[in-house]
């Protein structure tokens, strides 16, 4: 799970309404990695932290970054 693998690594998360939908960007603050995601405006907040975090972590697994 993405708290597991992130732990103890800074994430910036920022939440950015257009719309009918909200763009979502999270940061890892040590590799300087950014990642952004699209989600529904409808969409709770923990969903899309949620889907935000795990492509982080995607993109991390495949830079090497994080095992």
């Amino acid at each position: 799970m993405s708290k597991e693998l992130l732990q103890g690594r800074e994430v910036i998360i920022e939440f950015h309404p257009v719309g009918m939908y909200v763009k979502v960007s999270a940061m890892d603050v040590q590799s300087l990695t950014e990642v952004s995601i699209q989600g529904a405006a409808s969409a709770s907040e923990s969903i899309l932290k949620r889907n935000a975090l795990k492509r982080l972590e995607y993109v991390l697994k495949k830079k090497g970054i994080v095992r």
